[in-house]
């Protein structure tokens, strides 16, 4: 397999991943400021902190109203990780290895791109910003399943999946990390009142809600969505899951002592992280730092391992 296809499909993998990561964050933020009081100010620069561009936010807006911060995350050219940007690049990346994936993803991915490109502004507009990310998140959901239906898993499938966790995980953890502790405007009010609030928040982002209460079956609180969002090895978009899926697909590829041996360390990171001490102690941004850390050196063991030899020149990929 050619190392210029494997990073194609990697990142056409971690591009719609991030796309429905985002417009899933927008969509649960979108809930929580309708569920808010109104004496409470929510910041929609929370969002914006999540995915960790606020320097280049700051540097093309003056103020970080909801318009703003939404047409930043939704379809501001300038952004890389922007859900019309990303899905342009999945969908150039889907169409240079039209001979490695069914036809119908070609199909699905044009049709996603084309969809978000004619109806953005329906997106960015409050009045049908739920049914726009609806239909993008629904879409993505199409393709990866798609995919996993009906394309071999061989080496391609191996990158695709290995792309697609690597991408999760690293939301999963910003969403922890940021989201809780900087969606309200810092004016001096106690967020205690609203801690059900907000982690249901960061659930909703994840699509993690439903899961969590069914399983966990206790009052939403921070220690408990932290340990479900980390350390829950059942639920898909959990860490833990993640980063096992990401160790599942390097075991299959060759070469792979480099990646797999960071990936095997950032899991029993994640797993062993005693989130009530983390919490109680003000560790947990410390925690999840390294954490970040470590899975940016996977992806970087993965460039280095399998798509230094011949890298894209055709189109930026962003990490």
């Amino acid at each position: 397999m050619l190392s210029r296809v494997a990073e194609r499909v990697y990142w056409m993998a971690r591009y719609v991943e991030r796309a429905e990561n985002t417009a899933r964050m927008v969509t649960a933020f979108n809930l929580l400021s309708l569920d808010m009081p109104k004496s409470v100010q929510v910041s929609w620069k929370g969002l914006v902190e999540v995915t960790g561009n606020e320097g280049l936010f700051d540097n093309h807006y003056q103020r970080d109203d909801e318009r703003n911060c939404v047409k930043f995350l939704l379809a501001d050219a300038d952004n890389p990780s922007s859900v019309l940007n990303s899905l342009q690049a999945a969908r150039e990346n889907v169409r240079t290895t039209r001979d490695l994936v069914p036809s119908e993803a070609w199909e699905v991915m044009n049709e996603l791109y084309l969809f978000a490109r004619d109806h953005i502004d329906q997106g960015i507009g409050k009045r049908g910003r739920f049914e726009f990310l609806s239909e993008v998140v629904q879409r993505c959901q199409t393709l990866t399943g798609l995919l996993a239906g009906t394309m071999s898993h061989d080496a391609a499938y191996d990158f695709i999946r290995l792309g697609r966790n690597l991408e999760r995980a690293d939301m999963s953890t910003r969403h922890v990390d940021v989201g809780a502790l900087k969606l309200l405007k810092k004016d001096g009010e106690d967020p205690d009142p609203y801690e059900g609030l907000l982690w249901t928040s960061i659930l909703r982002s994840g699509s993690g809600f439903q899961m969590y209460r069914q399983h966990v079956k206790r009052r939403i609180n921070g220690v408990d969505v932290v340990r479900f969002l980390l350390q829950d090895t059942a639920f898909p978009r959990s860490v833990t899951h993640t980063l096992t899926q990401v160790q599942d697909a390097l075991e299959k590829l060759p070469r792979n002592e480099l990646p797999l041996r960071l990936v095997i360390q950032a899991r029993r990171h994640a797993s062993s992280a005693h989130v009530e001490e983390l919490i109680a102690e003000d560790g947990l941004h410390a925690f999840m730092d390294v954490l970040q850390r470590d899975i940016g050196d996977i992806h970087g063991a993965n460039v280095e391992t399998w798509f230094r030899i011949a890298p894209v020149q055709t189109q930026t990929q962003a990490a």
